[in-house]
């Protein structure tokens, strides 16, 4: 089999967290990316010796030992979670058709790369897909015969994406107010409960009571009834959740997951559909108990 090499640029976003950001950008260094485009946010004014930390981050950067072009998007004033990432992806797809993009504290296994890449590359062109994620969240008791499978769910831990997708999303969440009154969140997930609780949550984004980015793209792929790849095995291990985190704070089942080796050549499913199954035992697992207002709903 021939050496694997990674030639699709990497987005890293970093802020705080200099030790998480370099156990990343070991990583990183082994796949040698030739673009490497780097999100930090600045220090908080409230906040004693983060300025320090910041800058530590991204001293980080300055380790860059391969051939690679490095392009940076630092913020000098905090921008906060939700504007700083959403506003520096928005920079990479300015930049770049198409990107894998890593968060400081998203930790890939050795398959992680070469799976985001083979896919980002089949699926370029194929608008019902999204995005591809390196996240397995389903803890060992749900497996698909092929090496990955489609869902409504979206998991930004670790994962990818194209311009052509991304241009559907907007941090202001327009269309909600629109949309909210409607059956349209039932028309998806078909169950009120699940509906309700997803509807609160879609408020509370678009009133800014979360300070965050992500279920604005969740919302944006429903919107485009679009699909998200997971692989079957899980690829990465989240190494930040602490005290110190913006949302991940606390103990939880989601914390430290080993990155699981993937088989290739990857076995592709014959059709791009939904695997309904699995996203019911999503939906159910992580979105409809504590997990779900732990990390989603702290204003």
């Amino acid at each position: 089999m021939s050496e694997f090499i990674l030639n699709t640029p990497v987005a890293f976003i970093i802020f705080n967290r200099p030790e998480t950001t370099q156990k990343v950008f070991n990583e990183i260094r082994k796949a040698k990316p030739p673009v490497l485009l780097v999100i930090a946010d600045g220090p908080r004014t409230n906040r004693e010796g983060e300025a320090e930390k910041c800058t530590a981050a991204r001293a980080v950067i300055q380790q860059v030992d391969w051939q690679c072009q490095v392009i940076k998007n630092y913020s000098e004033v905090n921008l906060g979670c939700k504007m700083r990432v959403s506003s520096g992806i928005d920079w990479v797809f300015e930049t770049v058709e198409e990107a894998i993009i890593m968060e400081d504290d998203i930790v890939p296994g050795p398959d992680f790369f070469r799976y985001m890449q083979e896919l980002l590359q089949r699926y370029r062109n194929n608008n019902q897909v999204m995005m591809i994620s390196g996240s397995n969240m389903q803890f060992g008791s749900k497996k698909v015969e092929h090496s990955y499978f489609f869902s409504r769910y979206c998991f930004i831990w670790g994962w990818g994406t194209w311009r052509r997708a991304w241009k559907h999303y907007d941090v202001n969440m327009g269309k909600w107010p629109e949309l909210k009154d409607t059956d349209w969140l039932f028309s998806i997930l078909n169950k009120k409960g699940p509906s309700s609780q997803w509807k609160n949550y879609f408020d509370r984004l678009f009133e800014g009571k979360i300070d965050t980015w992500d279920g604005q793209w969740m919302f944006a792929c429903w919107l485009a009834n679009g699909l998200s790849i997971h692989p079957n095995v899980n690829l990465i291990t989240n190494i930040g959740f602490g005290n110190d985190a913006t949302h991940t704070t606390g103990n939880s089942i989601l914390s430290n997951m080993k990155a699981e080796e993937l088989l290739f050549p990857l076995n592709h499913p014959c059709e791009v559909a939904r695997n309904a199954s699995i996203d019911n035992f999503i939906e159910r697992i992580l979105f409809s108990n504590s997990i779900f207002s732990r990390v989603h709903s702290a204003d």
